[in-house]
């Protein structure tokens, strides 16, 4: 019987497996295409919009009431309750009511025409970093903006000139221009990094969890005999049809997110597609070497799980990797979702040539190369160990 004869059989029987077993369609197909569609949608509106702030204000003047109005007006914030103290907004944010409250005290205007400087507070539960962050920018804007607003109108009745008002309210001018995704869109940034990781998770869990399962079944002798006990043919026809799936899924997450949703990428599409089947086969070598280590369907699948869970951080998608210590950087080069994030980034999100990120390139080569080295581990405890429980 020829190779390709061996591999057709073996493949067969795996597609008859798959459709036996309900784990591999949750986890091939119904999970990721969840996971692709939730984040999505989740951050679909990019950043956050409408959270709920509260104001305690003491003054109730029409400048007070012409702030509050100004900071329910921003895109981010939105004022949903007047509390009589400050003691009871803040319980309203230990209770999750509010994420942040505006405080202004009596006499605030009278001071701010006399140019006094009074003192208006803002507090925000910055637990909630986000939205923490956001309800903070928009606050301390306004608090500028009522500065600037004073100052504009006494300039104004001094005679003062637009520009001369200007030059002095605002002596600088910032131009900022956000390369790239110029909209500050968190769904462009942080879907195409936490898609991509799930996947690999799951294309981890399925591949140590397929290979383990012909020794927790007592099938792994057959599915050695079907190949003439040549390990590379066995695991060939066994990661074929899975890899299949997996490619469907990944190119489906492509279309959908970079063709249908118009997430930014400074390349063509069909520039995408070796970026997809590079990620499913290299998801597959690690899940093989994993196994190749340790032959156990628990420790395997445990380690997997681990190694996927970690990269989210190891990465440097959340926090950046050059800010953490020396030896995290060093072990960054471990987990394959690093590289992946950094040939996204360079190559296909900012459009820099690929020989830029050359040296990633190369670990995911080292990563594809790796399950050779446990082959014969894994053909050995195919032949001779004994599932234990």
């Amino acid at each position: 019987m020829s190779i390709l004869s061996k591999i057709a059989r073996i493949t067969l029987r795996e597609f008859r497996i798959h459709g036996k077993n309900h784990i591999y369609i949750f986890c091939t197909v119904i999970f990721p295409l969840f996971l692709i569609f939730f984040f999505t949608n989740f951050l679909g509106q990019g950043l956050p919009t409408n959270m709920p702030a509260g104001i305690v204000d003491m003054d109730n003047t029409s400048t007070t009431r012409r702030l509050i109005r100004m900071l329910d007006s921003y895109q981010s914030s939105e004022v949903v309750a007047h509390y009589p103290t400050v003691n009871e907004a803040r319980q309203a944010m230990q209770r999750g009511d509010i994420y942040a409250f505006f405080y202004f005290p009596k006499g605030t205007t009278e001071e701010l025409l006399a140019s006094r400087q009074p003192k208006i507070s803002f507090y925000y539960n910055n637990s909630f970093l986000l939205a923490g962050s956001l309800m903070y920018k928009d606050m301390r804007v306004v608090a500028t903006r009522a500065a600037a607003g004073v100052g504009l109108a006494k300039m104004q009745a001094q005679g003062y000139t637009e520009d001369q008002i200007m030059a002095f309210l605002q002596p600088i001018v910032v131009d900022t221009h956000p390369t790239i995704n110029p909209y500050l869109n968190y769904n462009f940034y942080l879907s195409t990094t936490i898609i991509p990781g799930c996947l690999m998770l799951f294309i981890f869990l399925i591949t140590a969890y397929s290979i383990g399962t012909e020794l927790k079944f007592g099938k792994s002798k057959e599915w050695m005999a079907m190949a003439d006990n040549n390990i590379h043919i066995a695991m060939l026809g066994k990661l074929l049809p899975q890899f299949v799936v997996h490619l469907i899924i990944v190119l489906i997450y492509l279309v959908y997110t970079f063709e249908i949703l118009q997430f930014p990428h400074a390349c063509s599409f069909w520039q995408l597609i070796p970026y997809g089947i590079l990620l499913v086969a290299v998801s597959q070598a690690f899940g093989v070497f994993v196994f190749g280590l340790m032959p156990s369907l628990r420790m395997s699948m445990s380690i997997c799980a681990l190694w996927a869970m970690l990269s989210f951080t190891i990465s440097g998608f959340a926090f950046p990797l050059d800010a953490m210590d020396p030896q995290i950087q060093a072990l960054s080069w471990l987990f394959p979702l690093r590289s992946f994030f950094m040939i996204y980034q360079m190559t296909l999100f900012n459009g820099y040539p690929t020989s830029y990120a050359w040296i990633y390139y190369v670990v995911l080569m080292i990563f594809l190369a790796l399950p050779f080295f446990v082959l014969p581990n894994i053909k050995k405890a195919m032949l001779k160990f004994v599932y234990i429980p």
